[in-house]
């Protein structure tokens, strides 16, 4: 659950992001509140952004050829983040590498559907910041990024994708990660 003061889903993705900022620098799952607590400001407040696509691209083609979700280096597959089934495009910013066993898998899921509110967090770095980047311009061009706690179960929830994944961790009505993937 992210902490009380993201109350929007731009801020819920500026706290993943920040968590991904924090992962980076310390190399732990475990976030480091005060660090992430800083760099969601700095996002917050225009100090840094998210990082280039083109950078972020150079940085991943030095992952190792294997599931970005299991580490497999059999039968892999080019995976769609945001399948185009639900949306997605099919472009470099969207493609990563997955094994066929994860990604039949995880099929028309969001990534963090499919992996749960424990698992997301291992999600790599370069691979998480790419699909936060897709979550963000989704929820610009659905107009949906202001959509605050307050607002949430009237203007998200009725147009959701994931219901069963919220009812499924018990978090129905609260703004989580899982809001992120709701409109696509």
């Amino acid at each position: 659950m992210p902490p009380r003061y993201v109350k929007t889903i731009h801020q819920e993705l500026y706290y993943e992001y920040a968590k991904l900022i924090c992962r980076s620098v310390y190399g732990s799952v475990e976030p480091h509140r005060g660090f992430v607590t800083d760099r969601y400001k700095k996002l917050q407040d225009g100090l840094i952004t998210i990082s280039g696509t083109m950078r972020e691209w150079q940085r991943e083609q030095e992952l190792p050829h294997e599931c970005v979700f299991c580490g497999s280096a059999e039968n892999l597959q080019t995976d769609h983040l945001i399948p185009r089934s639900r949306g997605g495009a099919d472009s470099a910013d969207n493609l990563v590498l997955a094994c066929a066993s994860c990604n039949a898998s995880r099929g028309e899921q969001g990534v963090f559907a499919w992996l749960g509110l424990k698992e997301k967090d291992r999600l790599h770095r370069l691979v998480a910041g790419k699909y936060l980047k897709q979550l963000f311009e989704l929820h610009e061009k659905c107009g949906t990024l202001e959509v605050d706690t307050n607002t949430l179960t009237s203007r998200l929830c009725p147009i959701c994708k994931n219901p069963p994944v919220c009812r499924r961790w018990n978090k129905s009505g609260q703004l989580t990660c899982f809001c992120l993937e709701a409109v696509f």
